[in-house]
């Protein structure tokens, strides 16, 4: 059986002062792939003393190795639009070696696969070329985008070109594409060369750049206080959809929806939680 690969580390975030939580590409692409029931498999790494934190409770099979480090970030929501991140700990590339051995063993039936980066050090042009090889490959612009150094993350444009020169599909968030001072426009978004973009723009729903034309799928607004990891469940229904043959602007429409229960679910799940306090 042919399956959706997701690939990335997962992360440990501190969101507004709480306990550290996981987080990453994997963890969140999970909730989307177990409501959606798409055959898929998760790749990651950590390190070997947060390997208890309930990885494989996420209902979607996952090949862990360890790790030297976790990565960990420090998230701020400001207020319902703006947040701010700090890096507190790297994380551990990936490197083309890790592709050719165990993360390719792992992901010997997935026909798509997804580069869930959390910054520019996490996939190298040599690895995603092996990951892409003989698949369908999508990389989070973060992997453009966000220096993995230390600190603040404070976006630049000092991406690597040939990065992109290997994948099929791209995803940015609005504050992504304007660090890359692109416009929302199909000259703009045609000047990264890349096929396939989506551009994620929270309560204003995506652009999706597709056979040189971008559209803009709105969505139902849903005011919640935290965010974190909306835009890795809408790119693992997206890809979820894609795979089974919808147009960009469907499956576009179609993971809209389905960020849009997830988030309702939880956003009434944390009203409980405050009513039986």
């Amino acid at each position: 059986m042919r399956l959706l690969g997701v690939v990335g580390l997962v992360s440990l975030d501190r969101v507004d002062g709480g306990l550290p939580r996981l987080g990453g590409a994997p963890f969140y692409a999970a909730r989307a792939l177990r409501l959606l029931g798409h055959p898929a498999v998760l790749v990651t790494k950590l390190a070997a003393e947060d390997s208890g934190r309930g990885l494989h409770a996420l209902g979607v099979p996952v090949v862990v190795r360890t790790a030297a480090r976790t990565i960990s970030f420090r998230i701020e929501n400001e207020d319902g639009s703006r947040r701010s991140l700090e890096l507190e700990e790297p994380g551990e590339p990936w490197s083309a070696e890790d592709a050719r051995g165990w993360v390719g063993k792992a992901l010997g039936q997935a026909d798509w696969v997804h580069a869930g980066a959390l910054t520019r050090d996490d996939f190298p042009p040599e690895t995603l070329a092996t990951l892409g090889r003989g698949r369908k490959l999508s990389l989070d612009g973060q992997g453009l985008v966000r220096p993995g150094r230390p600190g603040p993350v404070e976006l630049d444009s000092e991406y690597d070109p040939s990065v992109l020169r290997h994948v099929d599909l791209l995803k940015l968030s609005q504050d992504e594409a304007d660090a890359l001072g692109l416009r929302l426009d199909e000259r703009s978004l045609r000047s990264l060369g890349g096929r396939e973009i989506v551009v994620t723009l929270g309560r204003d729903g995506c652009v999706v750049y597709a056979d040189g034309l971008a559209e803009h799928i709105p969505t139902r607004p849903l005011e919640v206080a935290d965010p974190t990891g909306a835009g890795d469940e809408f790119m693992a229904a997206y890809l979820s959809y894609r795979r089974r043959r919808h147009a960009p602007h469907s499956a576009a429409h179609l993971a809209s929806e389905v960020v849009h229960r997830l988030l309702s679910a939880e956003l009434v799940f944390h009203e409980h939680k405050l009513h039986s306090a």
